[in-house]
């Protein structure tokens, strides 16, 4: 692999027809997965996630929202898809989630991001260190942890009815959370 670096400024237009057909001019034959991994092929491989148990509500952390679509995609209607953000004023999520969905039955929970992508806070670090010493269930930094933060403050403002079936998804990433120890002198879980 050849890695080719961009800046910011050129970053920004990453979906622009201007810069794929510069990337077509410069690297003639190549295949573009976009960020995040979100595209047809990627729906297709998250809507089996799912089993056929029943569930009132299932939650999963969000980025590009392919994981959340897939999902939505194979739940059943009564189900309640409820989608975790890692970042804020992510103008293209809706979009995207409704593009590669048909059902309604799914909702964006904004108020957990603690603010934005690879954020962190004190709350969020503490959070983490006691769901694993609790749980015995490692959460990485970017995505999971922020969602499961949310669904038990949720739980605690009766957001549920009782007796709430909820699935949580796990959607990985805790490999990344080497990285945040390095560079904040953290000593987060980073393996089951």
């Amino acid at each position: 692999m050849k890695i080719h670096y961009i800046s910011r400024e050129k970053y920004k237009e990453k979906h622009t027809v201007s810069f794929i057909n510069e990337l077509k001019d410069n690297y003639k034959s190549f295949y573009l997965v976009p960020e995040g991994g979100a595209n047809s092929l990627a729906i297709k491989g998250t809507e089996e996630i799912l089993d056929d148990e029943n569930h009132d509500y299932i939650c999963c952390p969000v980025g590009t929202g392919g994981t959340i679509s897939g999902i939505i995609n194979s739940s059943q209607s009564q189900m309640k898809i409820l989608g975790f953000p890692a970042m804020k004023g992510n103008d293209d999520l809706l979009t995207n989630i409704e593009s590669w969905t048909n059902e309604k039955n799914w909702y964006i929970i904004n108020n957990y991001h603690f603010g934005g992508y690879a954020k962190i806070t004190k709350e969020l670090i503490d959070f983490i260190m006691d769901f694993n010493f609790n749980q015995k269930i490692p959460l990485d930094v970017i995505y999971t942890s922020k969602m499961m933060y949310g669904i038990i403050d949720l739980i605690k403002k009766d957001y549920f009815p009782r007796k709430s079936s909820i699935l949580a998804i796990h959607t990985g990433g805790i490999q990344g959370n080497i990285g945040m120890n390095d560079r904040y002198n953290l000593n987060l879980p980073h393996y089951f």
